[in-house]
């Protein structure tokens, strides 16, 4: 009877606990948003601005690292066209660019150009970035959206936009971020991995970032429970060795929470 009496004990808890986490994280439920062609030929250097900062805190995930939480440089708080000239005369730069707007766009697409200093790879000496190239996946950005974003932030300080507006009939599809459609769920772990941008800091799916703990093995080192609160809370307990730059994620829905959880939780290091 007392064991019993504990199973269902055990059972109350956890269904609370679960309960609990749904408080903490949102179901996520409706459509995929809706996405809105852009006429090039209507764009003015105002709209692609301003097509390049939705992309800058959307679609591209810059805000991701480059933020105030140390983790890559936040672009936001200073002139890029004057830190991008410094930057093409340094002496570790291995570039190509000869002006701001080659350089920002290099800087997207070979990030380890120029790393710069303190934010390299750890154990490269700055020489590898731990960017990912934003033309590949998962977040692919076109050519188009590469531009946009540099004349967002060409425009942010006030300095001339360089960019050429694009021609043509349309431009990729651009999400629209429409307050009445909900979010895209991830359909399996690893598009909620992606879609989080976990393999940008972490090890796991290919990547070998280690600007965060490795979450190749994460499953010998943490029991489920103990990794489900590392995401919901990601300052409760920091890895030693590492800084405390993990964001929150308060747009990942409970079911994308538990794939992840479920995922990484069999990540033991003995795959092959």
């Amino acid at each position: 009877m007392s064991a019993l009496i504990r199973a269902v004990g055990f059972s109350v808890v956890m269904i609370l606990a679960f309960a609990a986490v749904t408080y903490v994280l949102p179901q996520v439920k409706g459509e995929a948003p809706e996405e809105e062609e852009v006429n090039l030929g209507e764009l003015t250097i105002d709209s692609f601005v301003a097509m390049g900062e939705k992309l800058y805190k959307g679609k591209g995930t810059c805000t991701l690292c480059h933020n105030n939480l140390g983790r890559a440089p936040d672009m936001l708080t200073f002139d890029v066209h004057a830190a991008s000239l410094q930057r093409i005369a340094d002496s570790r730069y291995q570039g190509q660019a000869a002006d701001v707007e080659s350089y920002l766009r290099e800087s997207m697409l070979q990030p380890s150009a120029y790393v710069v200093e303190g934010f390299g790879k750890k154990g490269s000496n700055d020489a590898e970035s731990p960017m990912p190239a934003v033309d590949q996946p998962p977040i692919q950005l076109s050519d188009v959206e590469v531009d946009a974003i540099i004349a967002f932030l060409q425009q942010k300080d006030g300095n001339p936009v360089t960019v050429a507006l694009p021609s043509g009939d349309a431009a990729p599809a651009v999400e629209a971020e429409s307050t009445a459609a909900a979010p895209v769920l991830a359909q399996n772990a690893e598009e909620a991995i992606a879609k989080f941008g976990c393999a940008a800091c972490h090890a796991i799916l290919g990547s070998k970032s280690p600007v965060g703990p490795s979450l190749e093995d994460v499953g010998q080192r943490l029991q489920p429970a103990q990794i489900r609160i590392s995401i919901i809370d990601p300052k409760a307990e920091i890895a030693q060795g590492f800084p405390p730059i993990m964001p929150e994620f308060p747009n990942m829905a409970v079911a994308e929470l538990e794939m992840v959880v479920q995922y990484l939780s069999q990540q033991t290091g003995s795959q092959p």
